[in-house]
């Protein structure tokens, strides 16, 4: 494809990349996030701002992202985000302190909306059981992102300082900048609406009972992760004993079952319907953390436990997830990037929330106890929310 050529849909390898993308930037650096602490000479809650805070300006920039992509494009609003991610990248590189960090570092949180973005340009691309088995298997191949980035950055941070995990960032969002600008064709048919005439368009999504369902769903099952993003690295470090390098190590697990649960969603998303993965996968999630708990209750806490429990529940996200997003467009096809702007907004705002009370709640001594049960929560509220969905359905009976 050349540069002239817009119109032409992108390859799928291009999505997941541009996924691939956005999910490096939040989890790379993680296992640094105490050295990046000791290094600036500040408070582990402060530096962990930059997950946290990240999410919750990511929230707003996907809040925004959706109906601009709908007003004027994917392709254009994707290049200038990842325009605009390379320059906060920079930033963080020369940043001469803390603040002056996590002000650069919130900036980058604009990559985020890769998320909306190339989920968007699936549903343009095809209708909604179909966008369901294609976004399976364009974050099942992202998954191989989050799966290696932890690893590679507490490598990287032992070896070489968390500065290493930023320059890889920087030369990540080039390389995807380029591959974008030469093979992102459009994929919006526009709707040439106004902002005035998205924002009247927002009431059909929010009166809508199944849109709430999904979104809710889709919140909470991905709020058990962000919660646990922002507890996992002291978890790791100080109830556990481990290194940073370990701690990348096992951060891996949930990316190994969040792209199994990918490449199950894509094979039996078409065939079960968007309603019963979403039931299937929050309810695997919700058994794995039930099971976390009681280890925990009973003094069997042990790494593998711990974060193999978290692995269970990236196999249930990863089921649960591509059929909730494609269900939530599904309301307004015609307004697809609206709607999956505004389910990201939900999804990121709550995991920022849930990602900064996790953080407050850890302590020395505290153990895992309190992860857990944020998570715990999370996930059962997802599965509510399911069942909301399903109990409308059959009251309609469909």
């Amino acid at each position: 494809m050349t540069y002239l050529d817009r119109r032409s849909p992108p390859h799928l390898s291009t999505l997941v990349l541009v996924s691939g993308m956005a999910a490096l930037s939040l989890n790379i650096f993680l296992p640094s996030l105490p050295g990046m602490a000791r290094h600036f000479g500040v408070d582990y809650a402060l530096m962990q701002l930059s997950v946290s805070a990240y999410l919750a300006v990511s929230a707003g920039f996907q809040f925004v992202i959706g109906p601009v992509s709908d007003r004027f494009g994917r392709r254009p609003v994707l290049i200038s985000m990842l325009a605009l991610f390379v320059a906060a990248t920079i930033g963080t590189l020369l940043a001469s302190n803390a603040h002056v960090f996590l002000a650069f570092r919130l900036l980058q949180a604009c990559v985020t909306t890769a998320f909306v973005l190339s989920r968007a340009a699936v549903r343009d691309m095809v209708p909604g059981p179909q966008a369901a088995s294609m976004i399976g298997y364009v974050t099942m191949g992202m998954s191989l992102v989050p799966m290696i980035g932890p690893v590679i950055g507490g490598i990287f941070d032992q070896w070489f300082g968390w500065q290493a995990n930023f320059l890889m960032l920087l030369v990540c969002g080039l390389a995807v900048l380029a591959l974008v600008w030469a093979d992102m064709g459009e994929t919006a048919t526009g709707s040439g609406l106004g902002f005035a005439d998205q924002l009247r368009a927002y009431p059909t999504l929010l009166r809508s009972q199944r849109f709430w369902g999904y979104c809710l769903s889709a919140a909470f099952a991905s709020g058990l992760f962000f919660a646990y993003l922002g507890g996992a690295p002291f978890v790791g470090t100080r109830v556990f004993g481990l290194s940073s390098a370990q701690v990348g190590l096992y951060f891996a697990l949930p990316a190994v079952g969040y792209g199994l649960g990918n490449f199950l969603s894509g094979r039996f998303a078409a065939h079960l319907g968007m309603d019963r993965m979403v039931l299937i996968g929050t309810s695997v999630s919700t058994s794995a953390l039930v099971a976390a708990l009681l280890a925990e209750l009973t003094g069997a806490s042990h790494p593998l436990i711990f974060f193999g429990a978290v692995g269970v529940t990236g196999l249930g996200n990863g089921l649960s997830l591509p059929s909730a997003t494609a269900g939530l467009m599904s309301v307004r096809p015609e307004l697809a990037g609206t709607a999956s702007g505004l389910g990201a907004t939900l999804m990121i705002g709550g995991g920022a929330a849930l990602s900064a009370l996790s953080g407050a709640l850890l302590h020395p001594g505290s153990g895992a106890l309190p992860l857990i049960l944020v998570m715990l929560a999370s996930s059962a509220a997802s599965v509510a929310a399911i069942l909301w969905v399903r109990a409308r359905q059959a009251r309609l009976g469909l």
